[in-house]
């Protein structure tokens, strides 16, 4: 079955491409296991030189690869041309601290000196989303590269030249051949694909049956998997935030549509607060994703429309109210309208889910431990934003909340230097920073007798 690109926007076909046989995997896999061999040969300056070419060809062509973003995923094209910015970002800063991250860690001993040695796995097969194509393949590939390993790159179907172009930027940075191969597989090889002997480890950035899934074919081949998963993201905001500022954070994480899920606010606020957001939301401009002007744009695809359909009516049954907007929009493309839901049951399964579109849903905390509790009922922790100017209570916000990555008086946002990652169902591993590095290399222990 080909595989299509198809503009969220409007619903008309981009291109197709054909899709790969086993054959054809199995060749490029090899391929990649060679490149892999060749990798370790080079020295970690000819790597690191690939990858200052490969921010300088982003930088000269962001205009056009966020246009190619946009029209295959339906983000704005502010937000495809931050995320350009993001991947040029992400190489600069593993180009000027890979010597150091790379470098041996000395240990402490008694009688004979030790030290680790980082060695890189091998093959590693991303499985990735429609959501953001490029920052998510290059946060997982960048410092993958630059330790000596290769890339085998599993998009979702329905971004093809978002994936084959990361390819040919790689290689056009002077990466050898087979260092990133985009995959232009079926779903069903992608298990091929890891069962082969030559692929030493898997990351997934998908949904919690495909991380389970691939996570359990791993385990049983003893191979090395991540996890970056589905969060229900919580965002407490106390008396004592910078509503102002709170009010565009929450404003923004609905324009991004994968940010903040659930806006816990204290009773003492919350009527006044809600009416604001009402009013923010209702303005937002949707529309053409071309055009600067516009805040939110269509989903990616049409199944993510209908299942964000499907998950406010189930709000709306289990008692949900819809503040603003609910509904799928008249017209051609993936277009949802921007949402608010209030008085969803804490203990219904949709207050606990995730949802991926423009949906906010609203909870009235009575105080800091009930925020708290509210944030924690779910068995998903990605992430949480907590807002308050009183120490005492940032404290007990960041002790408090289960989360892998926790923002105080602001969004949690990517940034090359932190390692994000899940708590609970949201998956484990880290990337980014130096934790994610490591995930793909062997702590190699060596130790010198006297």
């Amino acid at each position: 079955m080909p595989l299509q690109s198809l503009n969220p926007a409007t619903g008309d076909a981009l291109r197709t491409f054909a899709t790969w046989d086993e054959d054809a995997l199995r060749a490029r896999i090899a391929q990649a296991h060679e490149a892999a061999t060749l990798q370790r040969s080079l020295p970690l300056e000819h790597r690191l030189l690939c990858l200052r070419k490969l921010a300088s060809l982003l930088e000269e062509e962001s205009t056009e690869l966020a246009r190619t973003i946009t029209q295959e995923t339906g983000k704005t094209i502010a937000a495809s041309s931050a995320e350009i910015a993001r991947c040029v970002d992400a190489c600069r800063y593993y180009a000027e601290h890979a010597v150091r991250m790379l470098a041996p860690e000395l240990l402490p001993g008694e009688g004979e000196h030790a030290y680790v040695q980082w060695s890189p796995i091998g093959v590693v097969l991303a499985v990735l989303p429609w959501q953001s194509p490029f920052w998510h393949a290059f946060r997982l590939f960048v410092p993958a590269l630059v330790a000596g390993n290769t890339v085998l790159l599993k998009h979702a179907g329905s971004v093809p030249q978002c994936s084959l172009q990361v390819e040919a930027l790689v290689r056009r940075a002077g990466f050898p051949r087979g260092t990133l191969t985009a995959l232009l597989i079926e779903d069903r090889l992608v298990e091929t694909a890891l069962a082969d002997d030559q692929v030493a480890a898997v990351s997934v950035y998908g949904t919690e049956s495909t991380g389970r899934a691939l996570a359990a074919k791993a385990g049983w081949q003893l191979k090395k998997s991540v996890l970056q998963l589905p969060g229900n993201d919580p965002m407490i905001v106390m008396p004592s935030a910078d509503q102002d500022a709170a009010i565009a954070a929450v404003i923004e994480a609905v324009c991004k549509g994968d940010s903040i899920r659930r806006v816990i606010l204290h009773s003492e606020m919350y009527t006044a607060v809600m009416g604001r957001l009402i009013a923010s939301v209702e303005s937002l401009s949707v529309g053409d994703p071309l055009r600067e002007e516009t805040r939110v744009g269509p989903l990616g695809t049409a199944d993510a429309v209908k299942l964000l359909e499907e998950q406010v009516q189930v709000a709306v049954t289990a008692g949900g109210r819809v503040l603003t907007g609910g509904t799928r929009m008249v017209g051609r493309g993936n277009f949802f309208e921007p949402t608010l839901l209030a008085d969803v049951p804490r203990n219904s399964a949709v207050a606990r889910d995730a949802f991926s579109g423009p949906v906010c849903l609203l909870f009235r905390a009575h105080d800091l431990q009930d925020a708290i509790a509210i944030a924690n009922d779910t068995s998903l922790g990605r992430s949480a934003s907590v807002w308050t100017k009183e120490p005492a209570e940032q404290q007990q916000l960041i002790h408090g909340v289960d989360a892998g990555f926790v923002a105080l008086n602001a969004l949690p946002e990517d940034d090359p230097r932190l390692p994000v990652g899940g708590a609970k169902r949201s998956g484990y591993g880290r990337e980014l920073g130096t934790q994610g590095m490591r995930e793909f290399l062997v702590a190699k222990t060596v130790a010198l007798g006297k």
